[in-house]
């Protein structure tokens, strides 16, 4: 059997304070590793119910994955009646333990609300600043410059692509393709998210579609994140680990399959944006 990465993003306020700590729990009663794609800044979350007004894909989304259960009242009222607090920065000490106990860490956003509803509205200065702000929040917390990137939400463009090259990074893992690839405006490997979220899927079922899909023998990345699987989806996860490592599946970061790649090997790709099943948003592809 192949590998499982597990790329585990924190979107939010609640997600570190409460899922993160779960999730270390889980990982730790199953001796596996992940790489955790942090979201360093703000948590505007309140401005999603902009969203609910714009997009019925985002209410329907909201309803079947039990949104209030996920994330909590005060995360919908974040950014807008009740201020905006940082994630990452506000838990030095949590992100301490999650590279103390032997995971990785990345960079996921400065503000992940903000990117996810306007990037395409902000500029090129825009972006530059909020991964200026970003990586040196990172930096701040870690004491390095983060290797990787992942995009919130799983939204790119072509500007992003540009100004990505402006910083040290190793891969990115900001697409939800089946193979890894390098990006045909830079040489970078991009490590995907091949396998769906739990909240895409059906609630009772979720864990055996997902467990279907990595029977193949091959390696796999599963899109984790810390308000759901750190949350009411804790106990699918666990169900979702057991059977991969009966089935003799290594679980691990994305650090130990980017060191696996041979980049001579991968083909180079350019990324098109796709509504996927389960999702409100286009994701890059």
């Amino acid at each position: 059997m192949g590998r499982l990465g597990l790329k585990i993003d924190v979107d939010t306020y609640a997600g570190m304070k409460n899922g993160v700590p779960r999730l270390l729990r889980v990982l730790k009663d199953f001796s596996v590793r992940g790489t955790f794609f942090l979201s360093i800044g703000p948590d505007n979350s309140g401005r999603a119910v902009l969203q609910l007004i714009k997009n019925p894909l985002f209410l329907k989304k909201m309803v079947r994955t039990r949104a209030p259960s996920l994330y909590g009242w005060k995360t919908a009222l974040y950014g807008t009646i009740l201020p905006a607090p940082m994630i990452a920065l506000s838990f030095p000490g949590l992100v301490r333990q999650i590279l103390d106990e032997g995971h990785d860490v990345q960079f996921h956003a400065w503000d992940h609300r903000r990117w996810q509803d306007d990037l395409p509205k902000k500029s090129e200065a825009w972006i530059e600043d909020w991964f200026d702000r970003g990586i040196e929040g990172f930096a701040k917390l870690t004491g390095q410059k983060p290797a990787a990137f992942g995009a919130p939400s799983w939204l790119m463009d072509d500007r992003v692509l540009r100004i990505i090259r402006k910083y040290p990074f190793e891969y990115l893992s900001c697409t939800r393709a089946k193979t890894p690839f390098i990006h045909t405006s830079l040489h970078l490997p991009e490590i995907p998210s091949d396998l769906p979220c739990f909240e895409e899927l059906d609630f009772q079922s979720g864990p055996a579609a997902i467990a279907g899909l990595m029977s193949d023998g091959g390696d796999h990345v599963l899109p984790v994140h810390a308000e759901v699987e750190g949350g009411i989806f804790e106990e699918k996860f666990r169900e979702l680990l057991r059977k991969a490592l009966t089935a003799g599946m290594e679980v691990t970061g994305l650090g130990d399959l980017k060191k696996a790649l041979n980049m001579d090997s991968l083909p180079v790709r350019k990324y098109k944006m796709a509504l996927l099943p389960g999702r409100h948003s286009l994701c890059a592809v």
